[in-house]
């Protein structure tokens, strides 16, 4: 069975050798450019794409808009993605043991912001690779109240997080 990953993981193409994909440092923040007017009444987010050659040759990627799927909320609603204060991945030759970043700023309602799933379909030298998808939230940590926390207790992040605790065992924080 196929299950996503949590944000901040990593996840290695089988056919692209050494080629490794994250979705990292889902965070609030404002656009750097100024909000877009089609975002009003939205509360902005961001994020970051990595994606690193651990392979022995240069390898030309691609992530540009239309390649990055936002969805949040328990219904999986579309984000708002605001394509002209993201910066994208185009055409990039990642050569060894080095990484290219791509950051995306998007909108949402905020009570929804607790869900974020990310989809991912890299393009690398001219091939299409699968698409991978990332699951994770904003405000996870802050422990919200009310019928929030129900989300929050059903969200991928913290199951992972439940089912790592248990097989910690007692006596480790």
């Amino acid at each position: 069975m196929y299950e996503p990953n949590v944000v901040g993981d990593w996840q290695e193409y089988d056919e692209h050798a050494g080629l490794r994909v994250r979705v990292h440092r889902l965070e609030l923040a404002e656009p750097p450019r100024g909000r877009d007017d089609a975002a009003e009444g939205l509360t902005y987010f961001s994020l970051r794409v990595t994606v690193e050659n651990r392979g022995s040759r240069h390898l030309g990627v691609h992530l540009e808009d239309g390649q990055i799927d936002v969805r949040i909320g328990p219904d999986g609603e579309s984000a708002f993605l605001d394509w002209r204060n993201s910066q994208f991945i185009e055409g990039f030759d990642v050569y060894p043991l080095r990484r290219a970043t791509a950051v995306l700023y998007a909108a949402g309602a905020e009570a929804s912001l607790s869900l974020v799933d990310v989809q991912v379909q890299l393009r690398v030298e001219e091939e299409w690779a699968d698409r991978r998808l990332w699951s994770g939230g904003i405000g996870a940590h802050e422990g919200p109240a009310g019928a929030q926390q129900g989300a929050l207790r059903d969200s991928l992040a913290h199951q992972v997080s439940v089912f790592l605790q248990d097989q910690a065992g007692e006596g480790t924080a």
